[in-house]
């Protein structure tokens, strides 16, 4: 069964769309461009972009901006900082920073679904300065080290 979190989401002008989740076990749900006209991203450009929505967010819960795969494969258009994170005590416009990775000038259109919104439960760690790390198999190793 699903784990369901109550979201509220006001709308800051009334032609904003709330996000909509495409099936019943989508784990994003699409976020909407709010404009009206459309806006050219040339290649290799970000455009930030409006939703017209603030959320309020739950405490232990954090609010992730990710790529539309058919958005990011087609036209080469995906969030420039890759995931965007809200936090729960953000009140203020979600908005999503558009990079243009193709080579061409990309058209949006008001109402385009631009990206996904997914709400996941989050740890607040304890960071506690230590001398020394209990020691693994892995070590030091990074950046592919434990493949071939």
């Amino acid at each position: 069964m699903l784990q369901k979190v109550k979201v509220r989401i006001k709308k800051l002008f009334p032609e904003a769309k709330l996000p909509v989740y495409g099936s019943g076990q989508a784990a994003g749900a699409d976020l909407y461009l709010l404009s009206d006209h459309d806006i050219r991203i040339g290649p290799k450009e970000t455009a930030i972009v409006h939703t017209g929505l603030a959320a309020e967010i739950p405490e232990g819960y954090v609010g992730l901006i990710y790529a539309r795969s058919g958005l990011a494969s087609k036209k080469g258009l995906a969030p420039a900082n890759k995931v965007g994170v809200i936090d729960s005590d953000y009140r203020g416009e979600i908005r999503v920073a558009l990079h243009n990775h193709s080579k061409y000038e990309q058209c949006i259109q008001p109402y385009d679904r631009i990206a996904q919104l997914v709400i996941a439960p989050y740890v607040f760690a304890d960071f506690e300065e230590a001398e020394e790390l209990d020691e693994t198999d892995r070590g030091e190793g990074g950046f592919g080290s434990t493949g071939k």
